[in-house]
């Protein structure tokens, strides 16, 4: 029985390896890249959650508020967005 417990382990270190071989290497990212991933991320993440208590309310005044956040963050992504690009340019 202990055969087939260890069979089965090496079995999925096996597998294991082999699914880390296939993933593709990471990029090295500055701390600036890094920090604008998490801002954008972020962004998208607040741009959700806005969108969806829009859809869900009934209330005007809070429909309205929900539609400048949500043009704000839209703002503040398209902004981002640019920047990015530049550090990218920037990086090469």
């Amino acid at each position: 029985m202990a055969r087939g417990w260890e069979s089965k382990s090496v079995e999925a270190q096996i597998e294991s390896a082999a699914g880390e071989q296939k993933a593709p290497p990471k990029p090295h990212l500055s701390p600036e890249q890094i920090q604008r991933l998490r801002e954008k991320e972020n962004l998208e993440l607040s741009l959700t959650r806005v969108q969806r208590e829009l859809a869900s309310s009934a209330n005007p005044r809070y429909q309205e508020m929900m539609r400048k956040a949500l043009a704000d963050l839209e703002g503040k992504l398209a902004r981002l967005e640019p920047a990015k690009k530049a550090v990218a340019v920037a990086a090469r």
